[in-house]
C-alpha cells in the first residue's frame, strides 16, 4: 500500500523495507480519546447489553450449561474466519467419538476447532488468574498449532523473525502494509504488555478493543494472529470481569460484518481515526450480548421442556443428569454415557432409549454398532 495513504494523524511510523515497501509500526497505547458524552452513553449501553447476558449465568445451578455451547460457538466462527471448514455439529461428533467428519476435506480442520476449544478454554482460565503476559500468549499459540503440519513454518509458540504481510483488504489483491519488522517486535510487544498489565482508568471494553486494534497492527507471529486476537478480547473481557463466566464471544457476529471491520483498523492505522472504531467494536458487543441473550433463553426453555418431562417420582436422578449433559455435550455415545453415569453399557442403552422415545435423541450413523445419538434441537439451538 503506498505510503502517501497514510496521514501525518497515523497512529505510527512507517519504517522503509526492502526493495520498495514500507512497514507500519504502532505507537504505544493508549491514544487520545475524546469521550463525548454520546461516546460515554454507547460505553453505557455495551456495559448493560453485556451485564443482562451475566445476570442469565448467576441465576443457573450450573453456569456451564451455557458455557460450553457458547465456547463451541466461538471456536467454530472464529475458525471459519481463518479458512477454517467445520459446523458445530462435526465438532461435537469430533469431541465424542474422537473421529472426524467424515466429509472429505474436513478431517484437518475438525481437529484444529476442537483444539481451539481447549486452547481458549485454557486461556481465559489463565488469563483471570493470573493475567495477560506475552508469555501467556506464546504458549496460547504453541497450543494451537504445535504438531500441526501447517504450523506457521516450524514457529508454533515463537514471535516471528520474518517481515509479514497484512493481509489484503477485501475486495482488494493489495496486502494492507507491511507489520512491524521482526527488529523493532520486542520493543512493540513490550510496549504492549506494560498496557495489558498496567492500571488503567479506561473501561474494560474501550481497553479490549484498543488492545485487539493493537495486537493486529503488531502481527507478532507467523500465522494465527487473527484467531489469536480474537481469542484475545475474550481473554480480556474475563481478565477485567466483564462478565462472571465467559458466554460473550464476538466473532459469529463479527463475521456478518468483517469487511467493515477490516476497514475501520485500517482507517486507524492510517488516519489515528480511533472513534469509528471503537464505536463500532461496541455496537459488536451490544449485537452479540443480545443474541446470545436470545440463544441462552432458548436453550434454558428447552432445557425446562426436556427436564420437566423426566421429573417425577418415577424417573431417576440419572436422566436429568443426561439432559443436563446434552446441553454442553449434543452429541453421545452408549460408553460415554455408561461412563457419566457410571452405570452399564445395557444400563446406558435403556436411559438413551428413553430419550429417543421422547425425541430429545436420535441416532446419526444407521449402525447397530458404534453408534452415536444426536440432541438435534439442542444442536439447532446452538447453530441457528
Amino acid at each position: 500500500m503506498p505510503p502517501e495513504t497514510f496521514t501525518e494523524h497515523r497512529w505510527g511510523t512507517l519504517l522503509p523495507v526492502p526493495p520498495d515497501r514500507w512497514a507500519f509500526v504502532p505507537h504505544s497505547l493508549p491514544p487520545q480519546l475524546n469521550l463525548s458524552w454520546d461516546f460515554v452513553g454507547q460505553i453505557a449501553a455495551a456495559d448493560r447489553a453485556a451485564a443482562e447476558l451475566a445476570s442469565i449465568t448467576r441465576r443457573l445451578p450450573d453456569p456451564q450449561l451455557l458455557v460450553e455451547p457458547f465456547l463451541k460457538r466461538e471456536a467454530v466462527s472464529s475458525s471459519r474466519l481463518a479458512g477454517l471448514h467445520a459446523s458445530l455439529s462435526d465438532l461435537c461428533v469430533f469431541e465424542t467419538a474422537g473421529a472426524p467428519s467424515t466429509v472429505r476435506g474436513l478431517a484437518a480442520d475438525v481437529r484444529e476447532v476442537a483444539r481451539y476449544v481447549h486452547v481458549l478454554e485454557y486461556g481465559v482460565r489463565r488469563a483471570v488468574a493470573s493475567g495477560i503476559t506475552l508469555r501467556l500468549l506464546r504458549e496460547l499459540h504453541g497450543r494451537l498449532l504445535k504438531g500441526l503440519h501447517n504450523d506457521g513454518r516450524g514457529s508454533a509458540g515463537e514471535f516471528r523473525r520474518a517481515q509479514a504481510w497484512i493481509e489484503p483488504v477485501a475486495g482488494t489483491e493489495e496486502s494492507r502494509f507491511a507489520a512491524s519488522p521482526p527488529g523493532v517486535l520486542p520493543d512493540v510487544l513490550k510496549a504492549l504488555e506494560r498496557f495489558l498489565q498496567a492500571p488503567s482508568p479506561l473501561p474494560p471494553l474501550v481497553r479490549a478493543a484498543l488492545i485487539h486494534y493493537q495486537f493486529g497492527a503488531i502481527h507478532p507471529f507467523v500465522r494465527a494472529n487473527g484467531r489469536l486476537g480474537r481469542m484475545l478480547i475474550a481473554l480480556l473481557l474475563g481478565r477485567e470481569q466483564v462478565l462472571p463466566h465467559p458466554v460473550l464471544y464476538l466473532s459469529a457476529t463479527l463475521e456478518c460484518r468483517h469487511a467493515e471491520y477490516e476497514r475501520l483498523l485500517l482507517t486507524v492505522s492510517q488516519r489515528g481515526e480511533w472513534d469509528p472504531w471503537i464505536r463500532f467494536f461496541l455496537e459488536l458487543v451490544v449485537t452479540t450480548a443480545r443474541d446470545a441473550l436470545r440463544r441462552a433463553d432458548g436453550l434454558l426453555t428447552l432445557r425446562a421442556d426436556y427436564r420437566a418431562r423426566f421429573t417425577g417420582a418415577r424417573s431417576p436422578d440419572s436422566l436429568l443428569k443426561l439432559v443436563d449433559h446434552l446441553f454442553a455435550h449434543p452429541v453421545v455415545t452408549i460408553p460415554g454415557v455408561a461412563k457419566l453415569l457410571d452405570v452399564t453399557p445395557r444400563t446406558a442403552r435403556l436411559t438413551i432409549r428413553k430419550l429417543e422415545t421422547t425425541g430429545l435423541l436420535e441416532e446419526a450413523t444407521g449402525r447397530q454398532r458404534y453408534q452415536m445419538f444426536i440432541g438435534r434441537r439442542i444442536l439447532e439451538a446452538m447453530e441457528d
